[in-house]
């Protein structure tokens, strides 16, 4: 049986009614098994991951996806971490069983039905992209919801699917394919919001740090903490343990040292091979953190 792991991010991230709604509507698809969802107050932001066959697992992002257009407006939202809609991104992995070319045809199914019945531009990204200036997330994603109107007025940001026009209230979806992402934040024992983001600069490869490495310092204001809040895309290159240890040295240069660092979603057991849950100081770990712990 092929198996697909959907990860949909959402702009909403203080209201449990909300989370839990949408994540409802996926649980309640037949052939779906939902193994996580979280929500962050600061981030304002929640993630869902459930895994089924392609076409369960289309059928649940669909459902949850047409949930959250219910739900949330982007004229009202705000947060620190870079979006630009509603429903704003749905990646597609394939697992076992699947290969890359299942995954980017349930993007693309998925990303033109989801377009057309909401009204939402859509960009296809990653494996299913199919524009090569539209490959990387963070160039989707650059100029976030408030530059969206903007950009779209831009003929080479022209959407792949759904509405050509600007969605005020939903703003736009990526919807891409790839391989296992590691979501992977360290929250340091410092208030300093500018050392955070040095060290973000300092590792993320668009700066000149770690190859496949997405990074960025941003301040939890509930906790009154900075976080360096990163994106793995290939823990085969780049190992999580590279990214703890070189996190964990330039705060120590500075006179501090790491808090807790803490997964969105599920990893892969083969990205902690050489390492522990203790060493990352992984908060709230547990092996239905693993991945293959539920296939």
């Amino acid at each position: 049986m092929k198996i697909i792991e959907c990860i949909p991010n959402f702009s909403e991230g203080r209201n449990p009614e909300i989370v839990e709604s949408i994540a409802d509507c996926a649980s309640r698809t037949k052939g779906v098994t939902v193994l996580d969802f979280s929500m962050d107050r600061d981030h304002n932001r929640s993630v869902l991951t459930f895994i089924g066959s392609p076409e369960a697992t289309l059928n649940g992002a669909f459902a949850a996806c047409n949930r959250a257009v219910d739900l949330i407006d982007m004229r009202a939202h705000s947060g620190i971490h870079p979006r630009i809609g509603a429903v704003d991104v749905v990646p597609f992995v394939p697992l076992e069983g699947a290969n890359m070319s299942d995954a980017v045809e349930a993007a693309h199914r998925f990303g033109h039905l989801f377009g057309e019945k909401n009204n939402v531009p859509v960009y296809f990204y990653g494996e299913a992209a199919s524009d090569q200036r539209k490959t990387r997330l963070a160039d989707i994603r650059r100029g976030q919801y408030e530059g969206l109107r903007d950009k779209m007025s831009n003929t080479s940001w022209t959407p792949d699917a759904g509405s050509s026009e600007f969605n005020p209230r939903l703003g736009a979806t990526a919807v891409g394919a790839r391989k296992p992402l590691i979501a992977f934040n360290i929250n340091l024992k410092s208030n300093d919001i500018e050392l955070a983001r040095d060290i973000a600069r300092s590792i993320r490869y668009s700066s000149g740090g770690f190859e496949h490495v997405q990074a960025i310092g941003v301040m939890l204001k509930s906790r009154k903490i900075a976080q360096v809040s990163m994106n793995l895309t290939d823990y085969e290159t780049t190992a999580i343990r590279t990214v703890f240890d070189a996190v964990k040295r330039k705060a120590a240069e500075q006179g501090t040292d790491i808090l807790e660092s803490e997964l969105i979603g599920l990893i892969p057991r083969a990205a902690l091979e050489g390492t522990t849950a203790g060493y990352l100081k992984l908060a709230d770990f547990s092996e239905e953190r693993i991945l293959e712990s539920h296939y």
